[in-house]
């Protein structure tokens, strides 16, 4: 259910750029006082529409200079097998479960292309993959329009 009013919708804009914003300055950019806005967070975090607060970082500059879409089409009867699969690969760092032809679109981060192979060897037996390198990313994780 989308309750949100337009200071709220303010509000999520707001720290969708910056979540390490201030209250106070979080209130200034929306013009309200602290104990409103603090308040209208707080809503927001009850009702689930804030369900956390994270960071990004610079895979490149954590020495991940690859990064691959892969799908994983499991083979049949391996689905749960797989999907364990993917949860403890430390490399694997977003998957959907998604309908049509695969089971599974994961983003898989790699210090060099030899590390490829390693990540995905293990899925030869269980499940067909394909894999795309990333070249770059014109839109990174944003807000749905409010």
């Amino acid at each position: 259910m989308n309750d949100l009013n337009d200071l709220d919708k303010e509000i999520l804009r707001t720290i969708a750029t910056n979540s390490r914003i201030s209250l106070k300055e979080l209130a200034g950019s929306v013009g309200l006082t602290s104990p409103s806005t603090g308040e209208r967070l707080r809503r927001l975090e009850e009702r689930g529409q804030i369900a956390g607060y994270t960071i990004n970082v610079d895979l490149k500059k954590l020495g991940y200079t690859i990064v691959a879409m892969v799908r994983i089409n499991p083979l049949p009867g391996k689905l749960r097998v797989v999907e364990r699969m993917i949860i403890e690969t430390p490399g694997i760092i977003e998957c959907d479960k998604v309908t049509g032809e695969d089971c599974f679109f994961v983003r898989l981060c790699l210090r060099s292309l030899d590390d490829m192979d390693e990540a995905l060897e293990q899925f030869h037996d269980h499940a067909h993959t394909v894999t795309c390198i990333v070249k770059s990313q014109p839109i990174s994780r944003r807000l749905p329009p409010l």
